[in-house]
């Protein structure tokens, strides 16, 4: 089995992101994969896995396999599970480092710079049954396979996939005053990388049509989870970064923890929905000086240390205001998919973090 992650490009202006056609149907049905209770997600074991368990070929026609096109920290993530969930698990990456980090972890990855593409890594995409996108869009460029679409849809026309999925951002809604927002609102993105996201997200929603794949795109918050997370950077006591400051400052933040990323990509390759734009945050959207203030109250609590550089210095409302400030609704990911999240607040998701870490000090 093995898994797969990709992402997206744009025009300048904005686009609104067509409904596509009702829902494609297909035979392939994956074995479900269960998470377990509220403290961790456990991929239960295919049936199919036990007759083939002793061969990783990409090519055994009994195994779910998924593709990630870019083993970052929410592909690698959810490779890891999947892996233990026995399913065959490839993707790319961009160094030799990771690449042989990953292969102790018994996981095969194939270099890939999204700068100047290999497209003979379509060969090996092809003979999997998932593929997962979880690359960025390039500046000026976009998604840096759809720039080849038409050869990315010949290649994967001839194979064996069933189900893809494009990993997006809440950033395609831009500003809403505030405003509570969901999959039925008007994408407006106000920055490049955000018109490039959403024109991704249409690049892939056409060709899985095409290739009469279930194909779903997710919309994530704000991403954290274990060694990436207000604790984690209070902990480094190093001021905020540039780009930190400039998202700093806004009255809303949508975010999401990594392992609630991974239900809601469980969900969808169990209900599989041609076409489906699903929102992937928590119930609690909230301002980054509340996070970083209970995070540095959860440390100070836990270790009875104080930690001195605090990185709660802003730009101001104004400024941020231009990025877009919304509220993301995440109702139909719970009634469409059926998902229960994990971690409804980043405060029980920091909580959790914190009572797993070691003494840092």
């Amino acid at each position: 089995m093995r898994f797969t992650i990709i992402s997206p490009p744009i025009s300048m202006e904005v686009l609104q992101l067509p409904r596509l056609s009702p829902e494609i149907p297909f035979s392939f049905h994956p074995t479900p994969l269960k998470f377990s209770n509220r403290s961790r997600i456990n991929f239960l074991r295919p049936l199919s896995a036990i007759s083939d368990s002793r061969s990783d070929a990409p090519n055994s026609e009994s195994r779910n396999r998924m593709f990630i096109l870019g083993m970052g920290f929410v592909g690698g993530f959810f490779a890891k599970k999947l892996k233990e969930a026995d399913w065959v698990v490839s993707g790319t990456c961009r160094s030799d480092s990771k690449k042989q980090e990953w292969e102790m972890r018994g996981i095969d990855l194939q270099l890939f710079s999204a700068d100047s593409p290999e497209w003979n890594v379509l060969e090996t995409v092809k003979d999997y049954t998932h593929l997962l996108i979880s690359i960025p869009p390039l500046a000026d460029i976009g998604d840096p396979m759809l720039r080849n679409v038409e050869l990315v849809r010949d290649k994967l026309s001839s194979g064996n996939l069933r189900w893809l999925c494009y990993l997006s951002s809440t950033s395609v809604y831009g500003d809403s005053g505030g405003a509570w927002v969901n999959e039925d609102h008007p994408p407006n993105p106000k920055t490049q990388s955000a018109k490039l996201r959403l024109a991704a997200e249409e690049g892939w929603l056409r060709l899985g049509r095409d290739l009469e794949v279930s194909t779903q795109v997710l919309r994530l918050g704000g991403i954290y989870g274990p060694g990436r997370s207000a604790i984690d950077t209070l902990l480094k006591q190093e001021n905020l970064s540039q780009g930190q400051r400039k998202r700093a400052a806004r009255k809303y933040t949508s975010r999401v923890h990594v392992e609630d990323i991974c239900q809601a990509l469980q969900a969808s390759i169990e209900k599989p929905r041609s076409g489906e734009v699903y929102n992937v945050v928590d119930d609690d959207p909230a301002p980054r000086e509340e996070v970083f203030q209970y995070a540095l109250e959860l440390i100070e609590k836990r270790w009875e240390r104080s930690i001195e550089t605090k990185p709660f210095l802003y730009e101001s409302r104004e400024e941020s205001s231009l990025r877009g400030e919304k509220r993301v609704s995440n109702e139909q990911m719970k009634k469409k998919l059926g998902v229960k999240l994990i971690y409804p607040s980043y405060k029980s998701g920091l909580q959790s973090i914190v009572e797993k870490m070691d003494n840092p000090f």
